[in-house]
């Protein structure tokens, strides 16, 4: 009967059925419509505080959930928000290059907490996440505090090149130092379009506009991330920008025990 009730909201939200039974979406039957019309998926557990968990890239809102900052949230009593980013997971995958412009990741965030009667909120990004996080530092007064994780300053340059190599290799063209990227995202069945897309309008977040950041941002990374420096330079550009390094590469570190000590620390006071 639970399926069949799961498979009626499927069909009626036009969303890919075994798409969404692969991300869980039985164990959180939790959605609103953004402001395009876009069919968002989102999970909610825990009270108090809340704090939103914005993924990176070629994961979905699921992948928060086997982290340790995930569980050391919940155990201090923190309200932990995620959600699949439009393109993602049981997310709407909007076809059209337009769906992915204008901060339209950052909008669906903001019309999340809108939805969810949020008057305040802090926000938790990490790697493409944590470049959806500056957006909403700069476009949401409603952002008591952000943790900006595994990302430096190259995401402030509007051509900054690994973006558009990104943007290329998704898009068919052939990059050999991102071909085994591209074909786990073809092995992993993932909407490979719409990931083109998303780099395609990836925004950017200048040194000027961070500049006028008045929120307490910490910003972290691995002593063995070898894509982004470790955020010292990026904390820099912000008033209350507070930098912190933990042990570990790009993707150990968002894991790790010693990272979320980090951002449950921050969280708690401020």
């Amino acid at each position: 009967m639970k399926k069949y009730l799961v498979l009626l909201l499927l069909l009626w939200l036009k969303m890919p059925v075994a798409q969404a039974f692969t991300s869980e979406v039985a164990d959180s039957l939790l959605y609103y419509t953004s402001f395009d019309g876009t069919h968002i998926h989102y999970s909610v557990k825990g009270s108090g505080k809340p704090v939103i968990l914005i993924h990176g890239f070629i994961v979905d809102g699921e992948s928060w959930k086997r982290t340790a900052l995930y569980d050391s949230l919940l155990l201090h009593g923190f309200r932990v928000i995620t959600l699949d980013m439009r393109g993602n997971g049981a997310s709407g995958h909007p076809q059209d290059s337009t769906a992915y412009l204008h901060d339209a990741e950052a909008k669906d965030v903001m019309e999340l907490a809108s939805q969810l009667g949020l008057q305040h909120y802090q926000v938790v990004g990490y790697s493409r996440g944590s470049i959806i996080t500056a957006r909403l530092l700069v476009l949401d007064n409603r952002i008591s505090s952000a943790v900006i994780g595994g990302m430096g300053t190259a995401f402030t340059n509007p051509a900054w090149p690994r973006r558009q190599q990104f943007y290329e290799a998704l898009a068919g063209k052939p990059v050999p130092a991102l071909a085994a990227m591209v074909k786990n995202v073809q092995k992993a069945g993932l909407d490979q379009r719409a990931l083109a897309w998303m780099q395609f309008g990836q925004p950017t977040t200048t040194p000027q506009e961070l500049a006028k950041v008045q929120q307490p941002v910490l910003v972290i990374g691995g002593d063995k991330d070898e894509d982004n420096d470790t955020g010292g330079s990026l904390a820099a550009m912000m008033p209350a920008g507070m930098h912190g390094t933990v042990t570990g590469d790009h993707n150990s570190v968002v894991r790790s025990a010693a990272f979320a000590a980090w951002v449950l620390d921050f969280l708690q006071n401020h």
